[in-house]
């Protein structure tokens, strides 16, 4: 006689409870998107109209062939922040993988000291650190270049990205390390060869993280280093839509959904590779 399968162990009214909960969870998240979608489709003179209307009766997507129009080179502002992100999220990496690695595995003098002022820097709003920055920045000379976003982007998320990228590492068998150096590889070989393939799902979580943080902080350092619209990135463009008498909420709305559209994709497909990394190994060979 045949056993039922052990996933079939919730009875239908448990089934129910978790659907639910799942629904209600969604609904909360997904709900500013649906409404700032449908505010997209509206007329601005229908916006505040009353009685309130959920779906649109005149709607369209008008809204995404003028916002263009209002704003000349917005897609110039959604270049600019996909390729400050970029480039951020590649320097910290390079930077985090072995920093992580190094306070995964060795014990030196400091180090928890220091991993405690690394997590104090994310305690400090970066309105603080303006006027020193402003001041380093142009001591530097790279005022009104993409390099004065840059380089608050990058310090900034370090600090997080070790933090998250160590508690992974720490999880990885040290006795990989020591089976590597008795066959007498060095620690930059191990690092290479060993660790870096196994801790690629923790880098792949790294890497989102810190794309998300660089192209949402970049108004702030943007409206301080630039005056420059050619340098400007996608926050600069977007707050081109308040006016001084009113704000183009349908074209807003518009611009927002097509300004994230190339980082959703990019995170999207970078998340295959983590699920295919979290995975791998779980089936026996």
């Amino acid at each position: 006689m045949s056993q039922p399968a052990m996933i079939n162990r919730y009875r239908w009214y448990e089934l129910v409870g978790i659907y639910a909960g799942i629904f209600v969870f969604l609904s909360f998240i997904l709900s500013p998107f649906v409404e700032g979608f449908l505010v997209s489709l509206k007329p601005l003179g229908l916006l505040f109209s009353s009685p309130y209307r959920f779906w649109p009766e005149d709607g369209s997507f008008e809204a995404y062939r003028t916002m263009w129009v209002s704003v000349p080179g917005f897609a110039r502002y959604i270049f600019n922040s996909f390729f400050i992100s970029t480039i951020v999220t590649a320097v910290v990496l390079v930077l985090v993988v072995p920093s992580a690695y190094a306070f995964a595995r060795f014990k030196f003098r400091g180090s928890g000291a220091l991993l405690a002022a690394f997590l104090a820097v994310n305690m400090f709003s970066g309105a603080v650190l303006l006027i020193p920055l402003f001041r380093l920045m142009r001591s530097l000379g790279v005022l009104n270049t993409y390099f004065a976003m840059i380089v608050p982007g990058v310090a900034f998320l370090i600090p997080s990205g070790i933090w998250l990228l160590r508690t992974y590492m720490m999880r990885i068998p040290r006795e990989l390390d020591e089976a590597a150096f008795v066959d007498g590889a060095s620690h930059f070989y191990t690092l290479r060869r060993v660790i870096l393939p196994i801790a690629m799902p923790g880098i792949t979580v790294v890497a989102i993280t810190t794309f998300i943080g660089s192209y949402a902080q970049q108004f702030i350092f943007a409206l301080t280093f630039n005056s420059k619209t050619e340098y400007m990135p996608l926050p600069i463009g977007l707050y081109a839509y308040f006016g001084r008498q009113e704000v183009i909420w349908n074209e807003l709305m518009a611009a927002s959904f097509v300004g994230i559209a190339p980082a959703v994709i990019l995170i999207f497909l970078m998340q295959r590779y983590l699920v295919a990394g979290l995975t791998a190994g779980a089936v026996k060979q």
